[in-house]
């Protein structure tokens, strides 16, 4: 029987009160029970428009259907036909604003909830599943593949899967990018992140970490000197931005990347960590997107009595997910909306006593189809605070521009490609943040898919395989 009820199956989750003291994942998943109540609310429409809404071109209602069969590892080997991360993905995805915004069950209610499904499978086959991927035939033909973030995995798996042997090259010490440096253990498990990982060095995967290309070794160098056919750059968007007010430069005030990769990656919440940091009192964190949220929600988890999102729009204009703002305000976080930093006041010893902030209505569009806030006159007062993250977006590290002759770039530093990936540069294609500055996990992996079809079609037309 179909299930037509108007409202998705609720997640479990943690307790707000119990959930904000530890790092553990905040929801629990689906049960098979749940699950399969869940899928059969799936219509299986024939022009199956939630296709169209993935970058990554899952066949959802086919994996859906065997899901509602209680058939999960066909459902499974569905996903990864395509996705080379499911249980990321159902984990980070934007999947309101793409396959669940598409869905015919949402004109009249709420759509099915595709990305818990996604995760349930992927879970599912984590757990019980010893079997590895199968290595393809190798064709004979070598790729680097620059950074091991979303879009490198993905270009890098959709290249094994086709025979190639590939080589990923990581600056960090460990692979998985933003997976595992940014976003944190309570929404993506870095257990999860390394799964994915072993599955894609199963299918031939090469990885090599402490490898800063355009220091260690450049472009030139990897197809020149060690025959490497095509390069893909995925190198993501590390380098954090600032508001250049007086008082960035104190001791208690952080980009969101450092703040994060201190704790995600360097595990700086645990006693033991050999990279400390700050535990304050009263933490602001200036901006609204979904690594603000990560930052205030980490500050909180380290202790922090009061945090702040001090963002200079309205709640409508917040970039960041509606789930992951809706846990944010379950755990306390406090949001001052229209609301906009001028300096930061320094303390005793070098360390933030505040900040200066004004009060914002807003004005006229701008660019991006938002309003642009617009200062209120007189409206300065005084933040408590004694420490300060800046979430305000990031730019490509201009490293590899900097050390590849004729790669062509935008004045802010995304390398410009056209629609299959390509850069200035014959056999160099680049995909993810590189190109785009910060964006989602879901979107890198499209770019990296699209890129590893372009450079099987170019090595094999150059090749004649």
């Amino acid at each position: 029987m179909p299930n037509m009820s108007m409202t998705k199956n609720p997640m479990p989750a943690q307790e707000a009160d119990v959930r904000k003291n530890n790092f553990l994942e905040v929801t629990f998943g689906y049960t098979a029970e749940t699950a399969i109540d869940e899928a059969k609310r799936c219509l299986n429409c024939k022009h199956r428009p939630c296709i169209s809404g993935c970058p990554v071109k899952i066949h959802i209602p086919d994996f859906i259907a065997k899901v509602a069969e209680g058939d999960f590892e066909a459902a499974y080997q569905i996903i990864q036909k395509t996705s080379s991360l499911p249980a990321v993905c159902g984990r980070v995805c934007p999947q309101e604003t793409q396959c669940e915004q598409k869905c015919v069950r949402g004109i009249k209610g709420e759509p099915v909830a595709i990305g818990r499904l996604e995760r349930f499978v992927a879970d599912w086959h984590n757990a019980g599943s010893c079997d590895l991927p199968v290595k393809a035939e190798p064709n004979g033909h070598k790729v680097a593949v620059i950074g091991s973030g979303p879009a490198g995995l993905t270009c890098a798996g959709d290249l094994a899967k086709r025979g190639y042997s590939v080589t990923v090259f990581e600056a960090l010490h460990l692979a998985g990018g933003v997976l595992v440096y940014g976003i944190p253990e309570f929404r993506l498990p870095k257990a999860i992140v390394q799964k994915e990982i072993d599955n894609l060095i199963a299918l031939g995967v090469k990885i090599e970490t402490n490898m800063v290309i355009g220091r260690v070794l450049s472009i030139d160098e990897l197809m020149k000197e060690y025959a490497f056919e095509a390069v893909f750059v995925g190198s993501g968007a590390g380098l954090p931005r600032f508001m250049n007010i007086p008082g960035e430069n104190l001791k208690s005030v952080f980009s969101a990347n450092e703040f994060l990769t201190r704790v995600n990656l360097m595990k700086a919440y645990k006693n033991d960590s050999r990279t400390p940091v700050l535990h304050t009192k009263k933490v602001a964190v200036v901006g609204g997107g979904n690594v603000a949220m990560d930052a205030a929600r980490c500050a909180k988890r380290l202790g922090a009595e009061e945090v702040y999102i001090v963002y200079r729009r309205s709640e409508k204009e917040l970039p960041a997910r509606a789930e992951e703002v809706e846990h944010a305000k379950e755990e306390g976080i406090i949001f001052k909306f229209l609301t906009n930093p001028t300096e930061i006041l320094e303390g005793e010893n070098g360390m933030v006593r505040g900040m200066t902030c004004v009060e914002m209505e807003l004005g006229e569009p701008d660019a991006s189809g938002r309003r642009r806030p617009v200062e209120k006159a007189d409206s300065a007062f005084e933040l408590e605070c004694d420490c300060v993250i800046m979430a305000l977006g990031t730019s490509p590290n201009p490293l590899i521009k900097n050390t590849t002759a004729g790669l062509e770039t935008q004045k802010w530093g995304g390398i410009i490609v056209d629609e299959h990936g390509l850069t200035s540069r014959e056999g160099v294609y680049a995909g993810g943040d590189a190109v785009t500055g910060a964006a989602t996990v879901i979107l890198a992996m499209g770019a990296g898919k699209t890129a590893a079809e372009a450079i099987d079609h170019y090595l094999r037309e150059k090749y004649s395989f």
